[in-house]
């Protein structure tokens, strides 16, 4: 079996793409020689690879999380000093969950991740009972109305009631029936009110985004609104996404390092304008896949 495949298959690699950067780090199998069992190094990501074999990695850190998001996360949290152990977190453009997966493994108490996409979180992070994925939401108009629908979806709560009534259809025409007997028609059941559980409800400590295919500026007064004073906010900033078309480069690459001014200028605007008070902007300690520069912002809401 390639052993690109072998490695999701075994569970050490959630993708395939994250199965090939494990590769490029370092993996190796068990070999039998005539001279005993050697172990080698895989050489590129189709090397052929026995189904048995035993398999180690040189470097697991790409392995640590359900996507190489969770990593860059790791990264700006220590960066910032911010400790999330017992937060509630929000997760703007949760996807696969490697930011979602970083928070948890880190102590927080709970995640509520948001996407404009269904059916792409990671499944152990969908049976987590400390997540709550809300699908097919654009961001742009997040409310808790959706969190609370997204609630109810996932565990059946406020959803079909059965109704009875009769109805005179249900009698032969020919029945001698006076309107008067009737007994009244027994009202609609009314659907139970549903409520977040503390842990999903907000407003959040510690609202997180990565974001692709649209500015934060569009995002970040709706998510905004579901923070708590006091709160903290940590996303991750590409720039191809917060420029206009003529400011980003062939194949959607900044190359000019004069834009990279110009977006954080931006962004802390947009912060300042919601109440937020910018305490840090630093480089992502890991590149963007596409071999964008990234940048992280940290900021604390009024209050």
């Amino acid at each position: 079996m390639r052993i690109d495949q072998l490695l999701v298959q075994r569970g050490l690699a959630s993708t395939r793409s994250q199965a090939q950067r494990l590769i490029a780090d370092g993996v190796e199998w068990l070999k039998m020689e005539l001279s005993g069992e050697v172990w080698k190094r895989v050489a590129k990501n189709g090397d052929e690879v026995p189904d048995g074999a035993k398999i180690r990695l040189l470097d697991d850190s790409e392995a640590r999380y359900v996507s190489r998001g969770g990593l860059k996360l790791e990264a700006a949290l220590k960066q910032v000093g911010l400790s999330v152990t017992g937060l509630r977190c929000l997760d703007v453009g949760q996807s696969t969950g490697g930011f979602t997966d970083c928070l948890l493994q880190a102590g927080a108490q709970s995640v509520v991740g948001v996407d404009v996409g269904s059916a792409q979180l990671h499944p152990s992070l969908r049976s987590d009972p400390r997540v709550l994925c809300v699908e097919s939401v654009n961001a742009r108009t997040l409310s808790a109305m959706d969190l609370v629908a997204a609630y109810a979806d996932s565990t059946g709560a406020g959803g079909q009631f059965d109704e009875e009534s009769d109805s005179a259809d249900d009698w032969d025409d020919e029945d001698d029936f006076d309107d008067e007997d009737a007994a009244p028609a027994p009202e609609a059941a009314e659907p139970e009110p549903v409520e977040l559980p503390p842990e999903f409800a907000p407003p959040f400590d510690l609202l997180v985004a990565d974001l692709s295919f649209i500015s934060q500026t569009l995002v970040l007064p709706a998510a905004v609104e579901l923070l708590k004073e006091g709160g903290m906010l940590l996303t991750l900033v590409k720039p191809q996404f917060e420029l206009q078309p003529g400011q980003v480069g062939k194949g959607g690459i900044v190359k000019d390092p004069e834009m990279y001014p110009i977006v954080e200028q931006r962004l802390r605007e947009t912060c300042a304008d919601l109440g937020l008070t910018v305490t840090h902007w630093f480089d992502s300690a890991i590149e963007g896949g596409d071999g964008n520069r990234e940048f992280f912002i940290c900021a604390r809401k009024a209050g």
